[in-house]
């Protein structure tokens, strides 16, 4: 006999933030009768768990930050809201520009942010290394600073939405994955797994690197690719100033901010392939770390303490896909961020609950989101992916 409810109203697939954040939002708003499935042993495990933790306003799209203008704010109240400490800080995001190209695409995104009224530092190198005299910056042309970014707790942020949640009346499975999604005339019917069949009215496909496999279940094929992606945290290092800012070499996806009292770091593997490989590869790292070294000296002082991958979700503009699959009327789809989702997980579980109880988002438009503009050739690419 299964341990699933037979029927549910809303069935939500994935319990990373974005799927967490959805199924709290719905019952928030009286929609109780959700079940939030998740296919490990614990919530918030895939990419939610293995991701860096930043939040920031620093992207080069108007909706992009628009997001982060809602999202974050959420985040700043979340412990208020829902009693879980999610160990927020601002360091702030400092993005070395060490090319032409990034002076000038970086002018522009700052141009961009500060007439939606997020007023970014530019900095130029002589003021990077004055501020930052850590770094190896003798070759940084400027930087672009904002001290609203910083950084949060992803298994903090998705235990307090499931347990907010939970209060509310959503029934939550972790070793669920789901094996079908039925469909009869234009309609999901029901959702199957190994525990059993769920009948429902609605779905959400918030399966993060995995929701291509979701939408390939109900016939709805989604543009969006599982990307690998790994980074370390070291052991200490005291000379480490308390007020390190989350810096970003972005010429090299080169990233690294304070961990505890060590540093976590990372860099993005240009050539990785696709799949569903999380095992870390000892090769790149070992690139990752000579870079790494070269840019922050101390490193060279400090030891390995962990590392572990993930994966990126990509679609073909680094923007996610939030909204209905137009054949498939009751399948709502979030998913697609491009390894900036877990910061704008709280607000895109808001704007699915809308769509869901409203017909349409109403917090934000977010019809260029839509599932359809890759079809129709709309799409507006993100510049600022790490």
């Amino acid at each position: 006999m299964s341990d699933l409810p037979a029927t549910a109203e809303v069935v939500v697939i994935g319990g990373g933030v974005m799927g967490a954040s959805t199924a709290y939002h719905l019952a928030l708003r009286g929609c109780s009768d959700v079940v939030l499935l998740e296919s490990q042993p614990f919530f918030g495990q895939g990419a939610t768990g293995k991701c860096a933790g930043g939040i920031r306003y620093q992207f080069s799209t108007a909706i992009n930050i628009r997001l982060s203008q809602l999202s974050l704010p959420m985040l700043a109240r979340f412990e208020a809201e829902t009693g879980q400490p999610i160990d927020l800080r601002y360091p702030g995001y400092m993005l070395l520009a060490t090319t032409e190209q990034n002076v000038a695409e970086f002018r522009r995104n700052v141009a961009l942010q500060h007439s939606l009224g997020v007023m970014t530092e530019w900095l130029d190198g002589d003021e990077v290394r004055r501020r930052v005299p850590q770094l190896a910056a003798e070759d940084v042309l400027a930087a672009t600073y904002h001290a609203g970014d910083g950084l949060a707790d992803p298994h903090g942020v998705v235990a307090g939405y499931v347990t907010a949640a939970r209060r509310l009346g959503v029934r939550t499975y972790t070793d669920a994955p789901v094996t079908a999604i039925e469909t009869v005339g234009g309609r999901v019917v029901a959702v199957v797994t190994p525990r059993g069949r769920i009948a429902c009215r609605a779905v959400v496909n918030a399966a993060g690197p995995w929701a291509g496999l979701v939408g390939d279940m109900a016939g709805a094929p989604l543009p969006i690719t599982p990307v690998r992606r790994q980074m370390l945290t070291t052991t200490a290092l005291p000379d480490l100033p308390p007020d390190f800012p989350f810096v970003i070499d972005f010429a090299q996806s080169l990233y690294f901010h304070r961990e505890g009292r060590g540093v976590l770091t990372g860099m993005s593997n240009p050539t990785q392939p696709p799949g569903f490989d999380e095992s870390v590869d000892p090769d790149w790292e070992l690139i990752h770390l000579e870079a790494a070294v070269a840019r922050l000296p101390l490193l060279a002082h400090a030891g390995l303490q962990a590392h572990w991958a993930g994966l990126y979700e990509v679609t073909p503009d680094a923007h996610p896909i939030i909204g209905r699959v137009p054949h498939l009327e009751n399948l709502v789809v979030v998913a697609g961020y491009a390894g900036h989702g877990f910061m704008h997980g709280p607000v895109a579980g808001l704007l699915v609950s809308e769509i869901l109880l409203d017909g349409q988002a109403h917090t934000l438009d977010i019809d260029q989101l839509a599932y359809d503009r890759f079809a129709a050739g709309r799409l507006v690419s993100e510049y600022n992916v790490i």
